[in-house]
């Protein structure tokens, strides 16, 4: 009988003999024996449900966001149609009570019936001035309109009053059809916000958010391209997948962490114009295409992501890469899954902790303070059905996980099941230094920016 690591229920089901067993496994397989989970029970101990709120038919729900301020407690959920019916658009959520969420607004693409394709797949929101604003990522297909929208802005500033919620700018690429996939927002050290997104070519598009939203313009205005590391240049239908961005203390520079075609790679960006590369993680076993690449809040390590049934999540040591001692890594130095037979998804980093969904196991948490010995320490399962019958089998339950950090409250979206909030025992909220690490996380400082970012402007303007 196995069972989920950090669950004392679980484990005492067990007897002397099973304990040994595990004991030997574990010596021989110290990550497998420690990092793979098999569901015993739908959650541990440690992880309470607060609310859960259902939202519409199978495979309707998509990716989705929180607002980190507790005077805004309001969560972001995009609406597809992955399965045989479903909405396009954004759900608008109160989060003010956990445990008895309510939706506020709906906001849809106009004429459902005539669109093509998924619908709203990624959503952000972020503040400029002193407005709130949500982008929502759109991808529809050729035959139907709007197959070159890639995402539209609401100003959500006047929530919770739903009347205020209003349309700003759509952003439109005529020459790279087919949306943005995904998308990531971040404030830069220069004091800019950005959104990145993942187009039809092979490279990230950048577009300047304040621009957009103040009427200075839409276009895209940086591109951090893939390297070319196998030849198959400008071919390529889609460069990245996913990535993240952050600032970098030590160095003073703003990193993007891309994955996709070949591995996954990190440039300096903060010069946009002229973003260059760093390190990468190509060339290794079973990865072709990278999928989500998150870094340690000091970015020596990263969890990796590959979109394949049975793929773990990678861990990889950058710092040989970082420091000039190999040109690209081969090797992560660890891998962690919910549970072999299944993949796992999206995740959100809070050091030690990673948040993962895990879309047929749930909400899974592991612990990576040893990165080359991830822990489980909680979970549970917000899918109990059968496997998906539409397309890829495993591709069903828990889509978007994202925690705020004021409070330590973990929210999730399932592609079936709708919006779960949940705590996690011991974890009342975070911040970086607390961990004697940066604070800095996906969640961004609209007002200030990156921590010392402001200090080294200020010393690059002396000079």
């Amino acid at each position: 009988m196995a069972y989920r690591n950090g669950d004392d229920k679980g484990y005492m089901m067990f007897g002397k003999r099973q304990q040994l067993v595990l004991a030997f496994m574990a010596l021989l397989f110290p990550v497998c024996a420690l990092g793979q989970v098999e569901v015993l029970e739908r959650g541990s101990s440690n992880m309470e449900v607060l609310g859960h709120l259902p939202l519409g038919p199978r495979l309707s729900v998509t990716d989705m966001d929180i607002e980190q301020e507790l005077n805004r407690p309001f969560a972001y959920v995009s609406r597809a149609q992955a399965g045989p019916v479903g909405p396009r658009g954004t759900d608008i959520i109160s989060i003010a009570d956990p445990e008895k969420p309510q939706v506020l607004y709906k906001w849809r693409i106009e004429d459902q019936e005539l669109h093509q394709g998924l619908g709203a797949m990624d959503v952000k929101h972020f503040k400029w001035g002193s407005r709130y604003y949500v982008v929502q990522s759109l991808q529809f297909g050729q035959g139907g309109p709007d197959s070159d929208l890639g995402a539209v802005i609401l100003d959500v500033t006047g929530l919770p009053d739903p009347t205020t919620v209003r349309e700003v700018g759509r952003i439109r690429e005529p020459d790279l059809p087919g949306g943005f996939h995904n998308i990531f927002v971040y404030k830069h050290s220069n004091m800019n916000v950005y959104l990145v997104a993942t187009v039809s070519g092979p490279f990230a598009a950048v577009y300047d958010l304040g621009a957009l939203v103040d009427g200075r313009g839409d276009a895209m205005v940086a591109r951090i391209p893939v390297p070319d590391t196998y030849g198959q240049g400008a071919n390529r239908r889609r460069g990245y997948h996913d990535f993240y961005l952050g600032y970098h203390p030590d160095t003073g520079t703003d990193r993007f962490y891309g994955g996709g075609t070949g591995g996954y790679y990190v440039y300096d960006v903060t010069d946009l114009d002229n973003p260059s590369i760093i390190t990468q993680a190509v060339g290794v076993r079973g990865v072709q295409n990278g999928h989500t690449f998150t870094p340690t809040p000091d970015g020596n390590y990263a969890v990796a992501e590959t979109e394949y049934q049975y793929a773990p999540l990678r861990i990889f040591d950058l710092q040989p890469g970082l420091t000039g001692e190999t040109v690209a890594i081969r090797n992560p130095i660890a891998a962690w899954t919910a549970n072999w037979k299944n993949l796992v998804h999206n995740h959100e980093m809070r050091w030690p902790y990673v948040f993962v969904s895990g879309y047929l196991d749930g909400l899974i948490v592991f612990n990576m303070m040893d990165p080359a010995n991830p822990i489980t320490v909680g979970h549970y399962d917000t899918y109990l059905g059968p496997y998906n019958t539409d397309f890829n089998p495993v591709f069903n339950g828990t889509f978007g996980v994202d925690v705020r950090n004021e409070d330590g409250l973990i929210v999730v979206s399932d592609s079936t099941t709708g919006l779960w909030t949940f705590k996690m025992e011991g974890f009342q909220g975070w911040n970086g230094e607390d961990w004697g690490m940066p604070n800095i996380s996906s969640v961004q400082d609209w007002d200030n920016g990156p921590v010392g970012a402001t200090e080294r402007i200020t010393t690059d303007e002396d000079q």
